[in-house]
């Protein structure tokens, strides 16, 4: 990936994996208090997560949901049908990101996980 305005500071860490837990909304914000608390990141709007609710097709039933930080945000894709969770943490401050992929790990209590810093 090209760099291109190299002024301006960002990073961002993929995290996908399957889950071994059950997710639903309220398993969904109790993750981004969890995680913003433990990478002292913080929010400025409370976070807006959506369900498909029957829409589209079963194999993509789950929720959308992301949270605004004061430097970016983060969002989540879960395929409840799949037990599987792609997110990603933009920020455009330094954040620990080996702390970040442990406190994912264990509050999802991943089975399988990968993940690429950007």
């Amino acid at each position: 990936m090209k760099t291109i305005a190299p002024d301006i500071f960002r990073k961002r860490l993929l995290i996908e994996g399957f889950y071994g837990i059950d997710v639903k909304e309220e398993t969904i914000r109790r993750y981004f208090q969890s995680i913003t608390s433990t990478l002292n990141l913080r929010t400025y709007g409370e976070p807006i997560i959506h369900a498909t609710a029957g829409q589209g097709k079963q194999v993509n039933q789950g929720y959308d949901a992301f949270v605004p930080l004061i430097d970016s945000g983060i969002y989540i894709g879960v395929w409840e049908n799949r037990k599987f969770i792609s997110l990603i943490l933009y920020t455009c401050t330094d954040f620990d990101e080996k702390l970040a992929l442990d406190e994912t790990r264990v509050f999802f209590q991943f089975t399988e996980m990968e993940h690429k810093l950007f």
